[in-house]
């Protein structure tokens, strides 16, 4: 059998190689966030993947085994892990050339609302967290999910930066676009 904590390794080691790769076929940016903006959220990501890995020290409180370890458990996180970088992946490459790893407008930006666009606004948030929740599952301590909340807040902050400048540069298209799909959870949020 497997080992699901090497196999959830792989998974974002590929993940992370397609995103890298990819982030060359994008269309010329004409604007982009603030760099600070974009350190606040990077800095936020970085805690929050290492609270997750366990490469910070959180004290008995934070290493705290919510979720027993077992083959199971590992098993269930693992399935999870899949299925939110498959999403986030669907997310992607439904954006095509209009995608960045920061918040940017491209040049003849298209707003997207096909495919993953469809069913949330930000699947590449709601796939990640998903990825992440699943990979926190597998280590099942408390500082793996309290990783998990820094992210969706690095998350939070960077959507509410690309709601607006999708605001801004589609106007009424977008306004209706966001009362008619959730954020990050299909039907509740």
């Amino acid at each position: 059998m497997p080992n699901p904590y090497i196999l959830t390794g792989w998974a974002w080691a590929v993940v992370i190689t397609i995103w890298i790769v990819t982030s060359f076929t994008s269309k010329r940016t004409i604007r982009r966030q603030s760099i600070g903006s974009r350190l606040a959220q990077l800095c936020l990501v970085l805690i929050g993947a290492l609270l997750i890995s366990g490469k910070v020290p959180g004290g008995a409180l934070l290493s705290w085994q919510v979720i027993p370890k077992s083959t199971a458990a590992a098993y269930v996180g693992l399935m999870l892990t899949l299925t939110g970088i498959g999403l986030a992946l669907w997310a992607r490459f439904a954006l095509g050339k209009n995608w960045s790893g920061t918040v940017t407008l491209k040049q003849d930006h298209v707003l997207v609302q096909s495919g993953p666009y469809r069913i949330v606004r930000h699947p590449i948030y709601s796939g990640f967290l998903l990825a992440l929740l699943g990979t926190a599952s597998l280590h099942g301590t408390a500082n793996a999910f309290f990783g998990v909340a820094v992210i969706a807040l690095a998350f939070r902050l960077k959507s509410l930066t690309e709601e607006s400048f999708m605001t801004e540069q589609f106007g009424q298209q977008y306004t209706t676009y966001k009362h008619a799909v959730k954020a990050l959870i299909p039907f509740v949020w």
